[in-house]
């Protein structure tokens, strides 16, 4: 088992690490809610509950009450948080209930989200089931919904009480869900973790397995969610250094708005949105060819990257909405090697089409 702590001027909590934790939930929420014996909720979507209902049940004397969302992207926007509000105020709950998300990262969002304005705040619990929620989403207090105009644009900062994190939800996870969340562990190691990138080199085969290698998955999930920590915890509020986690989210983003949510995964969409940014770093010279080769190399081992229909000139334009803008600059995270990045507010479109027309290209890329 391992403890990450989060420690920020608004929140203190801890990230558990811990296969088999699932079954222990009950106890653990007593201990975090004290005296209080809380009426519980648990947000989740139906095919997560038809799987894992049984050992998340395990140690409840009484089951919580069960809120459904259904699975999805094109379900993280207002009505549903409103539909969800509405429940919840039927049911009864009042300032001192507590809801967990039990689910990816669309749902962990809206029910953090959710827990931020239901009463003015009340407290939640992230038990993340797909490990893009467990290396990211799970972790840092963001929450929020979705726009036609953009992704994320509404939303809060609200932390959970903790994050509960098991390695074994890992076993049921498709093999597409699974490599679109390494990507957001390919990314912690662009970024700021030099052994972690060599970790996922060496170990590809074993974590890419039909049946993944659960102990090297845990390592890897491990080293994502201290990265998220160690940045979270020196720069809350994303004014600095906590820009850096949005690697290959610029494009990324885009690409997700550009395909209506639809064509890719969130993982793949970031993929993809690295490979531009690499381009960025390349034709800069803040890498080298050697460098860039590399991490290409180790973003489309992650993949395969699904091809997707979109023009250069169109995914430049949409990134006028990233709401990673700064009186009108646009923030691009580039790497100036394996381990380290830059924050620059001076990318201009035709640098940036330049780039992501190389990445059309690469959607050709062997590996």
């Amino acid at each position: 088992m391992s403890v990450i702590s989060v420690q920020i001027p608004s929140a203190t909590y801890d990230v558990t690490i811990s296969p088999g934790i699932l079954r222990t939930l009950h106890p653990r929420i007593r201990k975090l809610t004290g005296a209080k014996s809380p009426r519980i909720f648990v947000i989740t979507s139906p095919n997560i509950w038809k799987l894992w209902s049984k050992p998340f049940l395990a140690s409840f004397p009484t089951p919580p009450e069960v809120l459904f969302l259904p699975p999805g992207e094109r379900h993280k926007r207002l009505p549903s948080v409103e539909r969800l509000a509405q429940q919840l105020a039927l049911a009864g709950a009042d300032r001192d209930s507590l809801l967990i998300a039990f689910g990816g990262g669309v749902l962990g969002d809206i029910t953090g989200f959710l827990a931020a304005i239901y009463m003015r705040g009340i407290p939640y619990l992230q038990v993340p089931t797909t490990l893009l929620a467990q290396v990211d989403s799970s972790v840092g207090g963001k929450t929020g919904v979705n726009l036609a105009a953009g992704k994320n644009l509404i939303g809060s900062f609200h932390h959970p009480l903790a994050t509960l994190v098991d390695p074994d939800l890992l076993r049921t996870l498709p093999p597409a869900e699974l490599r679109s969340g390494l990507q957001e562990s390919v990314k912690a190691a662009i970024i700021r973790d030099p052994a972690l990138f060599r970790f996922l080199e060496k170990n590809a085969p074993a974590i890419l397995a039909r049946k993944p290698d659960i102990k090297a998955l845990t390592k890897v999930v491990t080293a994502s969610i201290r990265v998220k920590a160690d940045v979270v915890n020196q720069d809350e509020r994303e004014n600095g250094l906590r820009m850096i986690l949005n690697f290959g989210h610029t494009i990324g983003h885009a690409i997700e708005a550009a395909t209506g949510y639809k064509q890719l995964l969130h993982g793949q969409a970031i993929g993809w949105g690295s490979i531009a940014a690499l381009h960025v770093a390349l034709n800069r010279a803040t890498i080298t060819q050697k460098q860039f080769d590399r991490m290409a190399t180790l973003v489309h081992q992650y993949g395969p990257l699904p091809p997707f229909k979109a023009t250069a000139k169109k995914l430049v334009a949409l990134t006028a909405s990233d709401k990673k803008r700064r009186s009108g600059r646009r923030a691009f995270v580039l790497p100036t090697s394996i381990g380290t990045t830059e924050i620059v507010f001076d990318v201009t479109d035709p640098e940036l089409l330049t780039a992501t027309q190389s990445m059309l290209v690469d959607e050709n890329f062997p590996g």
